[in-house]
Order: structure tokens, then sequence, then C-alpha cells
């Protein structure tokens, strides 16, 4: 059995990785993924040993909430607002946007009062050092707020630290509140100061007090959390869009009579009637009529198909020319465009999600560096030193192995590379893509619209009298609405007078007129030969043009062909450049199409791709994909078309390109917002570098503190002031954002300083 829960309470992936441990370890569990983004777990079980109780009860021993979903609950969220969107009002927390405008609000003022003096600042005598307890009061009041705003770091960070799995927020929480706890401290020691008269000791603590670093943690970490919420705020859009395209009533013959339905009231064996420029309301076979479908929805081809008896057609689909009775095989949520609906929401619960550097190694340095911290002052203890100094060396500890330049590593150098990818015109919508990505060994194409223009062109025109074939093709054709006699259109750019009287749509065949008096027609080689039409002549052309997956229009007059005119989905002209990168850096390209084999093999050896699957329903594209996982490669899928969500959202990264539908660039990772797959090998380079950047951050970071904290105990004969602690810290900070910066470089297309 599958079952999807929502978890609650997840903030890094120390707490999904927590969750995905303990459901793993119970009996029966053939596979757990835990889905940070999302917060959702999916979990395959045999419920005659296991049930939803125990499940739930596993994850609420690791101190989170898990509520079973089930398919109406998955369809009711689809239609409300992002669950992030609504985290802040559930919670009774403002959200990250709101908390880092009233950080900041605070963090200034305290920021100019606190550091103001260092470069001659005026400020008034009563909040200034000559008032000592007033000065530290007042700055203990602009960084409360900070902290109470962000109270979330410490709600989290203690509950993770009592499960004994600390996480970031453990990591926040310890640092900022050992400098707000500081500052109280120093207050409190001013306060015996000023009393006894102690100026040494006044002066001392005036300029030790640490509230602006508690409130600057704080505020530096919710940037990060604000550019990762603000990614999230889609999540649900793709399945609305879809959702959107299944019509809502319904036409039944019932009794002999027609009768306008709900689409709920339709059953299975139903006969459903459809005209022209009608969506197919459910999945089946059509029994009586013919005409030509749009299932681009379904499909992702531009062509459409046509249908007669006996042929499968699919719900969301679009009768562009042509009347028909379909007997319904599935309806509601059995259609394919339902099962594709669902496809995405498991495809989404089931990524792994990052394993995030800072929070791996939190684990460790959290309980080692408090540790640290109560030795070093129970030591200095011992030791007969007065309980001032050995509270100020372990604190000390506790503010130079603040956790700000190792929470920073990895949000900023993501922030900068974000804005640096956006001014290339590439879209990235969360922070985890990077290093998903940076793994990927296999890149798989959707053809149509991706690979290909998406629409069909005039390739080729072939007869003996090119203007005369091509006048009689306007007349004709400029009567049709099909996508093919628009193309014909398109590229015929003269108009010719003359008029096609007794004009005829024959579905699945062709057009008939009458011009200048003789009978002329524009269709397929077999309504030719059902008009008498001579073909001897362009045969061979015409076979030759259809091998190449061009679809051929025959032109003739009377029983005369004045030649043939070919079209065809062409291939960007930014394609065989792009794969040709890709294959460079040793990537393996594949194609997916639902076109038929003499198309996907002819664009293949075009743009020189690996691999070609062809004539494929969309749930043949997400297995596919599936596969090529399952075999440890990594892969990223680009697409542009409704049909290509499920192979998105299943693949490691989706991609894509800014001419495809919305539906397809709400369910992507990232979007590549120019025309084309032009800026593709850019993700690449810019994924890996911002990975390399990330990585630096964090070794430089954790170096700072393996060498630093050593001498803040004070035990290598240095004792460190808590100020002198804090300056380090701040240091390793800058060096950290400065670092990030250089992915600025990015934006132009430089990457190897990055």
């Amino acid at each position: 059995m599958k079952q999807l829960f929502k978890v609650n309470g997840m903030s890094c992936s120390a707490c999904s990785a927590s969750v995905e441990r303990v459901v793993k370890r119970l009996p029966s569990v053939v596979r757990a993924d835990v889905n940070l983004i999302s917060a959702t777990l999916i979990c395959e079980y045999d419920p005659t040993r296991l049930s939803e109780n125990d499940i739930i009860a596993a994850v609420e021993k690791a101190g989170f909430e898990a509520v079973p979903e089930t398919k109406q609950d998955k369809q009711k969220n689809s239609d409300s607002p992002s669950n992030v969107a609504t985290e802040g009002k559930s919670s009774g927390l403002p959200s990250e946007k709101n908390r880092l405008i009233i950080s900041l609000c605070f963090l200034l003022p305290l920021m100019y009062m606190s550091m103001g003096r260092m470069i001659g600042a005026p400020l008034p005598d009563v909040i200034s050092p000559a008032y000592p307890v007033l000065f530290a009061l007042t700055q203990m009041l602009l960084a409360l707020p900070v902290l109470i705003v962000n109270r979330k770091f410490y709600i989290n960070g203690v509950k993770a630290l009592f499960r004994k799995s600390p996480n970031m927020d453990t990591l926040v929480a310890t640092g900022s509140g050992a400098a707000f706890v500081f500052g109280v401290f120093s207050i409190y020691m001013l306060g015996v100061a000023e009393h006894g008269g102690d100026t040494q000791m006044v002066e001392r603590y005036v300029g030790n007090l640490y509230f602006e670093s508690s409130a600057m943690i704080l505020t530096l970490i919710t940037v990060g959390k604000a550019a990762e919420a603000k990614s999230k705020k889609r999540t649900g859009a793709a399945i609305e869009a879809l959702k959107k395209l299944a019509p809502t009533t319904a036409t039944v013959i019932r009794d002999g009579v027609e009768t306008q339905v709900e689409i709920a009231a339709v059953t299975a064996g139903d006969v459903v009637v459809v005209r022209s420029g009608e969506s197919v309301p459910v999945d089946g076979v059509l029994v009586e009529g013919e005409g030509y479908l749009d299932q681009s929805s379904l499909t992702g081809e531009s062509m459409p198909a046509y249908k007669g008896v006996g042929d499968v057609v699919y719900a969301a689909t679009i009768l562009t020319d042509g009347f028909v009775h379909v007997r319904a095989t599935a309806v509601g949520g059995e259609t394919t465009l339902s099962k594709i609906i669902d496809m995405i929401g498991e495809a989404g619960a089931t990524k792994a999600p990052i394993a995030g550097m800072a929070d791996r190694i939190s684990g460790i340095f959290v309980p080692v560096v408090m540790g640290i911290a109560a030795v070093t002052f129970v030591v200095w203890l011992i030791m007969g030193k007065p309980f001032e100094f050995a509270l100020s060396n372990a604190i000390s500890v506790l503010v130079i192995s603040c956790p700000c330049a190792l929470g920073l590593a990895t949000p900023v150098a993501i922030t900068v590379a974000i804005g640096a990818a956006a001014k290339r015109g590439i879209l990235i919508r969360s922070a985890d893509v990077f290093e998903r990505i940076a793994s990927v060994r296999s890149v798989v194409f959707d053809k149509t619209g991706t690979l290909t223009v998406g629409a069909p062109q005039v390739t080729a025109v072939v007869g003996n009298e090119e203007d005369e074939l091509l006048r009689i093709a306007y007349l004709l054709e400029s009567r049709s609405s099909h996508p093919v006699a628009r193309a014909v259109t398109e590229y015929i750019t003269r108009e010719y007078t003359g008029e096609a009287v007794s004009f005829a749509t024959i579905a699945g065949k062709g057009v008939t007129g009458v011009v200048d008096g003789e009978r002329c027609y524009a269709g397929n080689l077999r309504y030719m030969t059902e008009c008498g039409v001579d073909t001897k002549e362009f045969l061979a052309e015409a076979k030759e043009r259809e091998t190449k997956g061009n679809t051929v229009i025959w032109i003739a007059v009377g029983d005369r062909a004045l030649g043939v005119i070919a079209v065809a989905d062409v291939v960007r002209e930014s394609s065989a450049r792009t794969v040709e990168r890709l294959r460079s850096r040793g990537l393996t390209t594949a194609m997916l199409t639902g076109d038929n084999a003499s198309v996907g093999e002819s664009v293949k050896g075009a743009l020189g791709i690996d691999y070609a699957y062809c004539s494929l329903m969309p749930e043949d594209k997400s297995d596919i994909i599936r596969q090529t996982m399952e075999g440890g490669t990594g892969v990223v899928f680009v697409g542009d078309g409704i049909n290509d969500s499920p192979a998105m959202a299943t693949a490691d990264v989706g991609i894509a390109v800014g001419s495809g539908t919305d539906v397809a660039i709400d369910s992507a990772d990232i979007v590549l917002l120019k025309d084309g797959i032009a800026d593709l090998d850019a993700c690449f380079d810019i994924s890996r570098s911002t990975i390399r950047n990330i990585k630096q951050n964090l070794f430089w970071a954790f170096i700072y503190n393996v060498v630093c904290i050593p001498i803040a105990t004070g035990f290598l004969g240095i004792s460190l002031s808590p100020m002198i602690a804090a300056a380090a810290m701040s240091a390793s900070s800058i060096f950290v954002v400065t670092n990030a910066l250089r992915l600025n470089r990015l934006s132009k297309g430089k990457n190897k300083t990055a």
C-alpha cells in the first residue's frame, strides 16, 4: 500500500532525514521518502503488518506531526493557495518577508547605537555610554523585538536539541542566544560596577555588549529563509492548471436523447457527443463519426491527429474538426488527465531532499561547541579563577563559534547565484536545484516545442507549376482552420485573387472547392486516390518526405496533381549547438516524443542525440525517466508542454523552456526565459560554480571555528574577550559573503573564478 502524509514541523534536511530514518525502521516498510519542500512523506508498506497510526506515532516520536492525505485532500489542497503562503498564519508567526522587515527596523538603530560611536556618530547623552546601564538597556530593548519576531529559530532549535538531532535552527538559537544572554549579564555587571564606583569594569562591559550580534545573526539568517520561502509559493499551481483543462459538463445520449449533464454524472459505458471546438470529457473509444483531435494537452504534439471509429480518445483533448460519438471507458479520477495530476503530486512527494551540508555539520558541531563551552567554564572555576572570568571565556567560545558564517555559507551563495542566473534569463525555483543538477549525468529532452519550434512549417514545395500550385493551395487552405492549412497560408506571402466556391472539408482527408470552374483538391494521398487524381509523377518525392517526418499535402486540379507541399515541425537553430556542448561535458542525451519512429529518428540524427524513444504517452515518459534514475544516473528533463509535467516532476531536475505552457513552467525547477534551449548549458556552469562556492564557504567557516575555538577557551595562554570573539565572528561572515558575491560574475557567463 502507498500512502501520502503531510508532515508538519520540519525546518531543514536534518529534520526530514530524521523522519525518513524512523519510518524506514518500521516493519514491512518498503519505501519512505520525505520531501522537505512540499513537507510530505510517501510511504509504501504492508497494511496487514502496519497501520497509518503506527506511522503517525513513529513520526510524532521523532518530534513532528504526520497527517494522512486522501485523494480528496490532495484535490482540495491543489485548489487552495500555497501551503507556504498560509504557514505563517497557522503557526501564529509572521511570514519570512515580514520578519525580515521588522528585524531591519530594529536592527538598523541598534547598529547605529552600538557601532556609531566608533566613527563619531552623535547620540543623545541619556542613551550614550555616559549612562552605561541606560545605554545597555536601550540596546537590549531594540534587540528583543528581533528575537521575539524570529522566535521560531529558538522554538525549533530547542526542540531539535531535545530530540538529540540538532539542526541549523539549533545553531542559530545557540549563537544568538549566547550573545543576548551575555548582554543581559553585562547589564547586571554594569549595575554592580556603577554602584561600586568601578570605572574600569564599567568601561569593560560597555565595550562588551553583544545585543547587536544577537539581532544581526537572526536577521541575516532570515534573509536566506525569505529567499527560500519565495521559491515555494507556486506549490500546487501546476495541478490546479491541469484540472482546469477538463470540461465540467458533457453531452450524453440517454434513451436516444442528447442530455447535458455534470461531468460527475457520466459513467463508464455512456456515449458522449463531442462537436467541433469542444473538449473530450472522458477517455473512451470513438464509435461514430471522424475528425481531428488536438492532443497537445497530453502528448505535446502540435499536429492534430485523425481519429476514426475504433480509435481511442482522451479527456481534455480538443476536437478541432469533425463530429463524433465517444463511448466512455474511463471517467473522473480514472482518466489519463487525472492520472497525470496524481503522477505530478506523487513524483513531487518522492523526490529526495537535498542533504544540507551545514545541517550535516551541525549534528556534530553544536553539541561539541556547547560541551567545550561548559568544560571551559568548569575548568576555570576549578583552577580558582573568578566566576566572571570563567563565564567570559565560556561565552567567548559560544560567540566565536556563532554559526553566522556557517549559516550564511549556503543561502548567501545561492541568493547571489539565483540573481546572476536571472540576469541571464534563467529562472531557478529552489535552492536544492544547484546540488541536484551538479550530479546529473543524463539530459532527456521532449521533442516538440523544446528541440523543435513546436508548430508546423512548410519545408518544401515540389511541382512543375509552382506558382499555380501555390495559388490553388492558398485559395483552398485559406478557408480551412486546420494547423497544417495555416502553415501553408503563412508560407505563401502573396495574396492570390479568386475564390474557391462549393468549398467542403472532408474530415481526415482534406479540402475541396471549385476554382475557375474546375474542381480542385488539397489533402492526403488517400484522398487523392479516392478522387481519381494521377499521383505517379510526385509519389516518390512524397514518400521520401514522409520518411523524414514531413506531413505531405497534395494539390490537384481535376485528375491532375500539381505537386506536393511538405510540412513539418522544424528543429530549432540552437538545439544542435546545445546538444553538442552537453555531450562535450560527457553527458548522455536522449529524446522522448509522441511522434512516430520516422519523425523521431530524423530529429535524433539531425541533432546527434544518443537515444530516441518514440510514440510515447505521458506515463511512458515518466517510466523511462524513472528507469534511468534507478540505474543510478542523475537525470535532467527538458520540456515545454502540459504532457511534460509528470516527467519534470519525476526527474532529478525539471527544466522548462520559456515558450512552454504555464503548467510546464510551474512544474519546472528551472525555467529558461529565452525561447529555446540555448541557455541550457549555462545551467550546468552556474550550478557547479555555486556548489563549489558553497563548499569553499563551508570549509572556511568550519576551519575558522577549528582555529578560533581553542583560542577562545583561554587554555592556550591567550584570553580573548567576547568583543574580539565577536569581531572574529564578523570577519568570518564578511569573508563568506565576499566570496559568495564573486558569483555575480556568472551573470556575464564568467565562471572560472567562482
